[in-house]
C-alpha cells in the first residue's frame, strides 16, 4: 500500500510539486525556481519584517 502523496504549489511558479523526501528541489518545482527566490531574498525582495530597535546594524556598542 503506498501512502498518499502530498501535492503543493511551488512558490515561485505556482506549478502543482508532490512533496517527496526525494524530491531535490523541494518545495520548488525546480533548481530555476530555487535560484530565482534565492536570489529575491539576496537583492531583498523578499525579507521578514521586524522592529527597527532590535537590529543589530543600528546598536551603537
Amino acid at each position: 500500500m503506498t501512502e498518499p502523496v502530498t501535492i503543493i504549489a511551488c512558490p515561485t511558479c505556482r506549478r502543482s510539486v508532490p512533496w517527496r523526501a526525494e524530491s531535490p528541489y523541494r518545495p520548488f518545482c525546480s533548481e530555476r525556481c530555487r535560484l530565482i527566490d534565492l536570489g529575491a531574498w539576496a537583492d531583498e525582495s523578499h525579507r521578514i519584517a521586524g522592529d527597527a530597535s532590535y537590529d543589530d546594524l543600528s546598536r551603537e556598542d
